[in-house]
């Protein structure tokens, strides 16, 4: 964006706070037409910002993601890996929650298959394996679990959760069933 206008340079963060506002409220199918109008633009304008859906969404919850990828960074050294892991996953939960549309975004962003790294399903991928791989090389969390099976599970709970009256501590209680599972000496 160092090359852009300073006309262009404010559109794009005009369409990017209105977005982060038509998400929350919306989802991740929220109008780009309406993103336009109520920042002012035409939709072509947007498009040139942000050419598809997902390139706007991944700009929208861009900094949260990198948040949880610098905690996944803090974690990786931590002693007792299964515990670093669940705190990574439910943080990543509390924010898929919280943040309407990265759910939904991630649900439809298919892990691997995705060529641009920074997206937010690559930078939660990466930021999720190496504290998955500690804690399968220890012992704590069985060897058959992938990165794609955790992230499915978050993104699972989430959406199925997000229109509960309270979708947090319905998430959290599912996040914990699944993890603790249905062992009577776990509850």
């Amino acid at each position: 964006m160092t090359g852009q206008r300073s006309d262009a340079r404010r559109n794009h963060a005009r369409v990017l706070a209105v977005a982060e506002t038509e998400v929350a409220a919306h989802g991740a199918q929220a109008s780009l037409e309406r993103i336009a109008r109520e920042a002012g633009i035409g939709s072509a304008t947007v498009r040139r910002h942000f050419p598809t859906r997902r390139a706007l969404l991944n700009a929208v919850f861009a900094q949260r993601v990198r948040a949880l990828g610098d905690l996944a960074h803090t974690l990786d050294g931590a002693d007792d890996t299964r515990a670093a892991l669940l705190t990574w996953l439910r943080e990543l939960l509390a924010y898929a929650v919280a943040a309407r549309g990265l759910a939904d975004a991630l649900s439809y962003e298919p892990l691997g298959d995705d060529t641009a790294g920074d997206s937010c399903g690559a930078v939660i991928e990466t930021a999720c394996s190496p504290l998955l791989r500690r804690a399968v090389a220890d012992g704590s969390v069985r060897g058959d679990i992938t990165t794609h099976d955790l992230l499915t599970l978050v993104v699972g709970i989430a959406l199925a959760t997000e229109h509960r009256s309270d979708p947090a501590r319905e998430a959290e209680r599912a996040f914990r069933l699944a993890v603790e599972g249905l062992d009577p000496t776990t509850a």
